[in-house]
């Protein structure tokens, strides 16, 4: 973490930890060297920050390119190494920048649904992150976030003190499917890109608030 990575961390870890009254489980599953997809599913603008606010090491985490336009917040976004996506999601460009923090061992986090619930249920999964997996070696932590949308939902205006938490879950790997997507053909590697979407979907869905699940 560099300083204004470490002074923003402190402050969002102060902010859940008092307003919001947040919990975290298992953040110990997250490997504290080298690559990692955090996988999580998306219900508010509070999502990000909490989900890497909750780890002992720096996270990259996506920002929409229009932003770093801007003089101030964009050379804050640069100073955290934030990766610049398109509106309807992170284009050639950005998918190469993810690819990069990750091959420089970076964590990367991650929304399958591809944007935040309208109703508090998990969405399913887009392709998308089955494409980024696919193409590098990192393994991913399916992550769940509780409570966000109850406090910053899309028609909450303002963040309500609701009690929040995140949930980290074991580690997945992909190899097999890595091994097929070199050699097979293009109509199955669509497939497999939804097909790691979904599972790691699953796994998401798996995780509940309580400590031992």
């Amino acid at each position: 973490m560099n300083l204004s990575y470490r002074i923003a961390w402190q402050m969002f870890r102060l902010m859940y930890s008092t307003y919001f009254r947040w919990r975290i489980y298992n953040s110990e599953r997250v490997p504290m060297e080298g690559p990692v997809i955090l996988a999580s599913n998306h219900a508010s603008f509070l999502d990000p920050p909490l989900i890497g606010s909750a780890l002992p090491r720096g996270c990259n985490y996506l920002a929409r390119a229009s932003l770093f336009r801007h003089p101030g917040i964009g050379a804050l976004l640069r100073s955290w190494q934030a990766v610049p996506v398109d509106r309807d999601g992170a284009g050639a460009r950005g998918l190469k920048a993810i690819l990069d923090r990750l091959l420089a061992g970076g964590v990367i986090i991650l929304f399958p649904e591809g944007t935040r619930t309208r109703d508090g249920k998990l969405q399913p999964a887009r392709s998308g992150i089955g494409l980024t997996v696919i193409k590098s070696d990192a393994p991913v932590v399916p992550v769940r976030v509780f409570g966000t949308f109850e406090s910053y939902g899309r028609a909450v205006k303002f963040p309500k003190p609701k009690s929040i938490a995140v949930k980290y879950g074991r580690p997945m790997s992909f190899a097999a499917l890595r091994a097929e997507a070199k050699t097979c053909s293009k109509p199955r590697l669509k497939e497999i890109y939804q097909q790691v979407a979904d599972e790691i979907m699953a796994e998401i869905a798996k995780l509940e608030r309580k400590l031992d699940a």
